[in-house]
């Protein structure tokens, strides 16, 4: 991504990142906003920036979950903090070898082409290593936005961090944004 401008879109992951992880959750009803979560899509969207998910969802293939689970809390999630230009979803588990699932870079690549952005000009926010992984393997951007569950070698490896949301979308925006309570020259 060139750094003397705003990404062409910011791909977000949602359990830990957008939405507190709750594993495996198929309830609605659970899906509680990250501090800050819409803070940051409100920025996103003033910029005219497209905002997605790409979210690795394994318990369908575990059995945990069914796809019209995942649909209902990717609904409220939407309900709730969208509305996001584009879903991508990996119903796969860790030994399935799909192409799709973070750290592999499908997730990445699939939202992109649908928002008709070239993957190297978009950005990848996170909360895990594999997000950063994603990202770097589709040629994106990638910010790690650490939390408790965060291990420490993935904060050491991560190129980009932010302590929170809003912080790594004025970061992806740089000078385009004023800070808190500051103004534009």
């Amino acid at each position: 991504m060139n750094r003397d401008r705003p990404p062409a879109a910011v791909l977000f992951d949602r359990d830990g990142t957008l939405v507190e992880d709750v594993p495996y959750n198929g309830d609605p009803g659970r899906v509680t906003p990250m501090p800050g979560a819409r803070s940051a899509l409100a920025l996103l969207r003033r910029h005219g920036i497209p905002a997605g998910v790409i979210t690795n969802q394994s318990g369908v293939a575990r059995g945990l979950l069914t796809m019209d689970q995942v649909r209902r809390v990717n609904a409220r999630v939407d309900r709730l903090l969208g509305p996001f230009d584009v879903w991508a979803v990996c119903p796969h588990g860790p030994d399935d070898g799909c192409g799709c699932r973070k750290p592999a870079p499908g997730l990445v690549l699939a939202a992109a082409r649908e928002l008709g952005a070239d993957p190297a000009d978009c950005a990848v926010v996170g909360d895990i290593g594999g997000d950063m992984e994603a990202a770097e393997a589709a040629g994106a951007t990638g910010v790690l936005v650490p939390t408790a569950l965060t291990l420490p070698e993935e904060v050491r490896r991560a190129g980009r961090r932010a302590p929170d949301l809003l912080s790594a979308v004025r970061g992806l925006l740089g000078d385009a944004v004023p800070a808190a309570g500051g103004s534009r020259p």
